[in-house]
């Protein structure tokens, strides 16, 4: 498979990238072409990644070369959002509802895209990322979700204070997931919001022990099934090997 930069020299000898991203897509199968999409969100317009990431589950369904375009999209608004956060492009204030809205799309790789896209952002920018986090994080389950799987990415959280938001901002999701009563249990979203949980505590404890393993460990002894799931999942990560943690029985 070609690099990075192979896929950036060759977008720009293109006239027409569609034919090219359809053909290179990867899909149908279990993996998109990841390197392609990073490269057409380093190479990309702000017009492509609009219209792109308009693209419907009708005219863009997962497992198709289409939901690529999509995908593309996602990501390139994301890149959108770390140039304007580097002065390097206008700030486009479309373009978070429009994420906002992603976040919640029936395709899990647009979901997918959503949570890489704004990493593009936490790269440039943060302490915004995390504050716009923090009002998704109050917001339905997808987007819950996507704020935790944005914001727990090991790279964007090697400043203990970035890391330290974050788990309490894990903490507050973890809580609201306790809350659900059993009947709203059955949810796709829930489901969603459960298996992100299921690692993004590890991330963000290995990151900042000294904040999280207290909050991670208070919620070791809960008794609520779905934290327990979702404990015992970050338990296996080898991550979290060296604190010697356990699950009461």
């Amino acid at each position: 498979m070609p690099s990075l930069a192979e896929y950036r020299t060759q977008l720009r000898s293109l006239a027409e990238w569609e034919p090219y991203l359809l053909a290179h897509s990867g899909l149908p199968g279990p993996r998109g072409n990841l390197e392609l999409a990073h490269a057409v969100a380093l190479e990309g317009s702000a017009g492509q990644f609009h219209r792109w990431s308009g693209l419907t589950p009708d005219s863009a369904p997962e497992n198709t070369p289409e939901v690529l375009l999509a995908f593309c999209g996602v990501l390139g608004l994301g890149r959108l959002l770390a140039l304007g956060a580097t002065g390097g492009a206008a700030s486009d204030p479309a373009i978070l509802p429009r994420l906002r809205t992603l976040a919640s799309d029936p395709r899990w790789r647009i979901r997918e895209a959503v949570a890489t896209a704004l990493q593009l952002w936490g790269d440039a920018d943060m302490p915004a990322l995390i504050a716009e986090m923090t009002t998704w994080a109050a917001g339905n389950l997808t987007e819950q979700r996507a704020a935790a799987a944005a914001l727990c990415e090991p790279r964007l959280l090697v400043h203990p204070g970035s890391a330290s938001a974050v788990v309490h901002l894990l903490d507050a999701i973890t809580t609201d997931l306790a809350e659900i009563p059993v009947a709203g249990r059955k949810s796709e979203p829930f489901r969603i919001l459960r298996q992100a949980l299921g690692y993004c505590w590890s991330v963000a404890v290995a990151a900042c022990p000294e904040t999280g393993l207290p909050v991670l460990q208070r919620w070791l002894a809960h008794p609520d099934p779905d934290v327990r799931w979702v404990m015992r999942e970050n338990l296996r990560k080898k991550r979290l090997a060296a604190f010697h943690l356990s699950l009461p029985e």
